[in-house]
């Protein structure tokens, strides 16, 4: 974690910008609140619809979406990725557990809105998943994730999934654009 914090670190100066006239609001606010309200917004999202699955589409017929390319089927998926890992399920979960806390933890650094967007939803995708590891059946850290969104010649995943992906992808870019989480830009 500390080597996380290390990466992610503020400028000295915490944001503030030299050549501001005293009095001005410091350039580089934090975008913390960015952060939190794309983790809500994506874990708002994936509760609902994985409550209206639960609800609709658990024990039924799966619903086509765009022909044989797009179905709605609800599994429960105690694994990871590809239903890969089903007997550590409660190793899934601490990883979830521990994602939640660096992002938490480094949040109070971040200065960059592209970075607080990708983070915010890991964060709300994590939150997702863990929601479902802890509170559904089997049991608290051994849960099933519910899964419905099924392309065609691949694995059924849900929202959270979506939003660790996008998250991750916009992290990628971010990164080879040579944009910190601190807001600067370094050119390797």
């Amino acid at each position: 974690m500390v080597e996380a914090e290390r990466i992610i670190g503020t400028p000295d100066s915490a944001g503030a910008d030299e050549s501001e006239a005293p009095g001005e609001r410091p350039k580089g606010r934090r975008r913390i609140v960015a952060l939190f309200v794309v983790a809500l917004v994506a874990y708002l999202l994936d509760l609902g619809s994985k409550m209206l699955v639960v609800a609709k589409l658990e024990g039924h017929e799966p619903i086509r979406v765009v022909g044989d390319l797009l179905t709605f089927h609800a599994i429960r998926n105690p694994g990871a990725a590809f239903g890969m890992g089903e007997a550590f399920t409660v190793i899934f979960t601490c990883i979830a557990a521990a994602v939640i806390v660096v992002i938490i933890r480094l949040a109070r650094k971040l200065y960059s809105l592209p970075w607080a967007i990708a983070l915010g939803l890991l964060l709300g995708g994590a939150l997702g998943n863990l929601t479902d590891r802890i509170f559904r059946s089997p049991g608290v850290f051994e849960g099933a994730v519910v899964d419905f969104i099924a392309p065609a010649h691949f694995a059924v995943f849900n929202l959270a999934d979506s939003a660790i992906v996008c998250g991750g992808i916009l992290i990628v870019i971010l990164s080879f654009r040579g944009l910190d989480p601190d807001g600067t830009v370094h050119k390797d």
